[in-house]
């Protein structure tokens, strides 16, 4: 195989030949007019064969000039969308999500990265459950509430559906926890300051208990789910993002009863962007990961 011309006289040859010029070539390379004559003679030399005509007024293009010409253009044109696809694909996606999803999607995005290297994401965590992206620099953003209005590309990851849970342990000692009615007995664990969780789920169960506002509260559903695995108490959370917790073992649900709040995540992306191919990807494999639970 012959070996293969220099990239710098190619780049050279392809201002040139779009000209015909080799001093209007020098002032777009910002080299000398001689400087492009002599590599384009060395080019000329490596190849066997004339690329231009010299005229008394500037060049021309020989026939084999002509078909290089083409080439080479599609070669810049190839490295050109290496250069814009490739740095797409490794730069960091920045994601926002409220702290209340962590539990679900920290894992998921650590799963991500290893299936994914070349397209990092940098997480960042807020009390917050919505998102503005005209004052917040964010790719995306996992959002917590009613179905988005302002947002028609919203994508669902799941519905928010409260049910009571606890360590294994806490079912095999005493007192018994075999009833909605044994709440009353146990210490009740609030993931919030109020509550308005352990209500909606007592008022579906059609059971009033007076413990209900003597429970511990905690900042974060973290805080809470980690006491419940402890035995402290019975927690109150969404079923869709302790899922791995109740699949380990390290929680258990005492009784069947799910009540969908009419709240839910979603995905949401700046309104009127466009969607990187990397960001795209990224948001359909949570969808995929939120529908295989």
């Amino acid at each position: 195989m012959k070996r293969l011309p220099p990239l710098p006289a190619l780049h050279t040859f392809w201002i040139t030949a779009q000209c015909c010029n080799f001093t209007r070539a020098a002032e777009q390379l910002h080299i000398t007019q001689g400087a492009v004559s002599r590599q384009i003679a060395g080019l000329e030399e490596h190849l066997g064969y004339p690329l231009f005509i010299r005229l008394a007024r500037g060049l021309k293009l020989t026939a084999e000039g002509r078909e290089w010409m083409l080439r080479v253009q599609q070669m810049f044109g190839l490295l050109g969308e290496a250069v814009e696809q490739i740095g797409v694909r490794r730069q960091t996606l920045q994601l926002k999500a409220p702290s209340c999803v962590m539990r679900w999607l920290l894992p998921r995005l650590l799963q991500w990265q290893k299936e994914r290297p070349d397209v990092p994401v940098k997480l960042t965590a807020s009390l917050q459950h919505g998102v503005d992206f005209q004052r917040e620099q964010f790719d995306a953003a996992v959002i917590y509430g009613a179905p988005p209005d302002n947002s028609p590309g919203a994508l669902h990851l799941f519905d928010e559906q409260l049910t009571p849970v606890c360590s294994p342990l806490l079912l095999k000692g005493s007192p018994a926890l075999k009833t909605p009615a044994d709440l009353q007995q146990h210490l009740l664990l609030h993931p919030t300051h109020d509550v308005q969780d352990w209500s909606v789920w007592l008022s579906a169960a059609a059971l009033q208990l007076n413990n209900v506002s003597n429970g511990q509260h905690f900042e974060t559903l973290d805080q809470a789910m980690s006491m419940a695995s402890h035995g402290t108490g019975v927690a109150i959370g969404d079923w869709s993002l302790i899922g791995d917790d109740l699949h380990a073992g390290r929680l258990v649900m005492p009784f069947e009863l799910k009540v969908k709040t009419g709240l839910a995540y979603y995905l949401v992306v700046p309104q009127g962007g466009e969607t990187s191919p990397p960001l795209e990807e990224l948001m359909l494999w949570l969808v995929e990961q939120a529908h295989t639970r």
